[in-house]
């Protein structure tokens, strides 16, 4: 068997405001790397679907879903500052969706005994993501 790698190009869509360290350069120095050391065979490639709601549900709470969804730019619009160190452009939600599902895509191989285990080349990273993160931002005063 072999390591899953996971990872979308919706992922370089999402952008971060200038200079910010999180950027698309990240997962192409990855891909990079993993060409310059002819490592691509021993990987086994997947594209993930968007994660449900109810996958979502499961770690986080369903008004802080409604708002990530109610408050994601739509075509034309500016960032929206999720938090001081999270912004989402017209992009990051879908490719938020793609990263969850990344994950149980990840899992789900595992468990099914496709792969012995997997890596998750996923934008935007979800190290901010808490069970209602945002919420408590806001009654803590920051908008």
């Amino acid at each position: 068997m072999k390591t899953g790698y996971i990872t979308h190009a919706d992922y370089l869509k999402h952008q971060m405001i200038e200079g910010h360290p999180e950027q698309p350069a990240r997962l192409l120095a990855i891909q990079d790397q993993l060409q310059a050391h002819l490592l691509g065979d021993f990987l086994a490639y997947f594209e993930p679907q968007n994660a449900s709601k109810e996958m979502l549900l499961r770690v986080h709470t369903e008004e802080h879903i409604e708002y990530l969804f109610k408050n994601a730019p739509q075509a034309g619009q500016t960032l929206f500052h999720v938090d001081p160190d999270t912004f989402m452009n017209e992009h990051t939600l879908n490719a938020a969706l793609k990263a969850a599902g990344a994950n149980v895509m990840a899992v789900d191989q595992i468990m099914g005994k496709k792969i012995d285990n997997a890596f998750c080349a996923v934008r935007p990273p979800g190290h901010h993501a808490e069970r209602d993160r945002e919420l408590t931002l806001l009654k803590a005063g920051y908008s």
